[in-house]
């Protein structure tokens, strides 16, 4: 595995060089609907359209493209809730590096299809009695390959930090007051505090968890990395990260300027806002950002928001119930 180091500004810079012409340029939308339920100006990031349908497409073609296939002629081994793996196995089989993917058996069927259908090999595990992290270790002890982790890495870092820098970049980085991104394991929040320092924005980076597994936030107040009690039992699949990262951690202590925390419930209610009103399909960690805003309005009222909404890659059966719920209440109320 690369030795760990703390990413740069400089690196996010580097990375969108390596991503132009491979990642898609993903649309900002303006709703001015969700500008008058916020009081904000808001802008949503669609990294939902991204190739694979998230954001971790970015880190993991910037970290793969640079792999030394001499010191790893077996490929790479991930671990990953699903999207990271995903993203994964898509850039192996674009650059014909071999990949197995250690995924929950509890991931989304929609997330370890689509890393099977490109050629990884899968290993499930059972997240609640097993370790991610030690399988892989495992793994790459007895073979030839690279583990890249879904935080972890400095290049998957510095790649995932492109989605916000090219978001600024497309609104004007001095038309962004706040920055609101889902958090996991951390690396998409730090790849925007570093994206922000390399545009010489000075927007402020929040972070978004689900309200049961907020590490992050019980981290930044206590300085140290915290772990989640439970190991599972949220829709957000890909945010149930047990403890901070720790490269992300390093840079989210020192940058991340808030952390808020959003029930399952108003995350179902952002999907169905979401399809409503800006026709995204989207999943629960990756529409996390959004249902925040729609909860939680006074706290970004007068700003100008850059939202990244991250992932769409939402389990059939969680889409119909977030279709299902009622949004006569609150701040979703399309009849107000």
């Amino acid at each position: 595995m690369t030795t760990l180091r703390i990413p740069h500004a400089d690196d996010v810079l580097e990375a969108s060089r390596t991503l132009a012409g491979v990642a898609v340029e993903t649309p900002v939308l303006r709703s001015e609907w969700l500008d008058r339920l916020t009081g904000a100006r808001v802008y949503v990031k669609c990294e939902n359209l991204q190739r694979t349908g998230a954001f971790k497409f970015r880190g993991a073609f910037n970290c793969l493209s640079r792999l030394d296939r001499t010191a790893y002629p077996g490929g790479v081994v991930a671990y990953s809730t699903g999207n990271h793996g995903q993203a994964i196995a898509t850039v192996g089989k674009m650059l014909d590096i071999p990949a197995t993917i250690v995924m929950p058996n509890d991931a989304p069927a929609v997330k370890i299809t689509k890393a099977r259908e490109n050629g990884a090999k899968i290993v499930l595990y059972d997240r609640s009695r097993q370790s991610r992290e030690e399988i892989a270790a495992q793994i790459a002890a007895q073979s030839p390959v690279d583990m890249i982790p879904p935080g972890d890495h400095p290049l998957v870092i510095a790649g995932q930090g492109t989605a916000a820098a090219e978001g600024l970049k497309q609104i004007g980085a001095s038309g962004v007051t706040t920055i609101l991104v889902p958090c996991g394991g951390g690396g998409l929040a730090a790849g925007t505090c570093l994206a922000t320092e390399a545009l010489n924005a000075s927007a402020e980076v929040w972070a978004v968890e689900p309200e049961a597994f907020d590490d992050t936030k019980r981290s930044i107040a206590s300085g140290t990395r915290e772990r989640n009690a439970l190991l599972s039992g949220s829709l957000c699949d890909a945010l149930l990260a047990p403890t901070p990262a720790e490269l992300p951690f390093a840079i989210n202590r020192k940058r991340l300027s808030r952390v808020l925390t959003v029930s399952d419930r108003d995350v179902l209610r952002a999907i169905r806002f979401a399809y409503d009103e800006l026709r995204l399909v989207t999943e629960p960690g990756g529409v996390i950002a959004l249902a925040s805003l729609l909860s939680q309005s006074d706290v970004v009222r007068g700003k100008r928001v850059l939202v990244i909404v991250s992932g769409g890659n939402v389990d059939p059966a969680v889409f119909k119930q977030a279709l299902d719920i009622d949004v006569g209440a609150g701040p979703i109320d399309h009849a107000a």
